[in-house]
């Protein structure tokens, strides 16, 4: 490109030389030498510098011509520039979920999390795996989560939470304890295939772990011994079927019935609510509150009822939507709610 450049720089000041041409002018008559577009009304001196001027030039602008061509088919500066918006745009991220492994399992949390409305940051080394996350438009990095240096990019020590569902359960065990180091105070949550690695996830700093195998086959058990009661929590959970919900909310201390009782609250009443249980700031939880149970400041408050109703008493607590809520720090979700 430099030496494009020079090229033209000398065109230019030949013609101005030889031609007495005011230096726009020169240029026009290089640009068109050079590609090919004989420059008309030339001196004999003009022309025949237009001649060395096409024998020495021409090969240079063919060759940056190919180069800029091959450049752009294979593809290789598009993807640094989609590389670059990447970097540039996780720099901004701030309170957000980063997905190490985006396989079957990472695909529905990564589904579910961003049907949701939070900001994610995929991670996975698999072109075929991440290739979804490109297609909608998610933030991802192309890279092995095992990296420190790439759970940094993702913006782990600003991150809310970390979930780690890769293959291999050491790997799990390696991105917990670096994202541990990196974020003391991140919600983590991983992936135990093999038995006796929870443990081993427990110690490197995870919060919650998750062995697939081990839900799969109480779920089935539930759904034989209590069918209508698993349908009713699916139902509820996932908000699909049936205008009903069961959330959990941490109450501020802003909160018009913090140091008041349930039946003073009257929560039940007001917004058709029901509150199955109360777990305490210091993990203490209680089922089933009686009307006379009191609800202090950081409490987190289960309950079930329809959905606008939730929305109407996160309002008159936070004063903003339900939906918003969820991007909040205020708020906990209830796969934040550390074990």
């Amino acid at each position: 490109m430099f030496s494009l450049v020079c090229l033209f720089l000398l065109g230019m000041g030949g013609y101005m030389v030889v031609e007495e041409r005011t230096p726009v002018e020169a240029l026009y008559l290089t640009i068109g030498t050079l590609t090919t577009v004989a420059p008309f009304q030339l001196s004999e001196g003009g022309r025949i510098f237009a001649i060395f001027l096409i024998i020495f030039g021409f090969g240079l602008v063919a060759a940056t011509a190919a180069l800029l061509g091959n450049m752009f088919l294979d593809g290789s500066t598009l993807e640094l520039y989609r590389r670059r918006k990447v970097r540039k745009k996780l720099k901004n991220f701030t309170n957000h979920y980063v997905i190490c492994g985006h396989g079957q399992m990472g695909q529905i949390v990564t589904a579910e999390l961003f049907q949701s409305g939070l900001p994610l940051v995929v991670i996975d080394n698999d072109e075929r795996a991440i290739l979804p996350c490109k297609e909608h438009g998610l933030a991802h990095l192309h890279r092995d989560a095992m990296e420190e240096e790439n759970l940094i990019e993702a913006g782990v020590e600003r991150a809310r939470g970390l979930i780690s569902v890769v293959n291999r359960d050491a790997d799990n065990v390696f991105i917990v304890l670096t994202a541990r180091a990196l974020n003391p105070d991140m919600f983590i949550c991983a992936r135990a295939s093999s038995k006796g690695v929870e443990k081993k996830l427990f110690r490197a700093g995870a919060d919650h772990v998750v062995s697939p195998y081990a839900s799969a086959a109480m779920r089935i058990t539930q759904n034989i011994l209590r069918p209508t009661i698993t349908d009713f929590l699916d139902s509820t959970i996932s908000g699909k079927e049936i205008d009903l919900a069961i959330e959990e909310l941490e109450i501020p201390e802003s909160a018009p019935f913090v140091n008041k009782s349930m039946m003073d609250a009257n929560i039940r009443n007001d917004f058709d609510l029901i509150v199955v249980a109360i777990k305490r700031a210091d993990g203490t939880r209680i089922y089933n509150p009686s009307s006379l149970e009191l609800i202090h400041a950081g409490d987190t408050l289960i309950f079930v009822g329809p959905q606008t109703n939730i929305d109407q008493f996160f309002e008159k607590i936070h004063g903003k939507g339900w939906n918003s809520k969820k991007k909040g720090n205020n708020v906990t979700t209830s796969s934040e709610n550390r074990q």
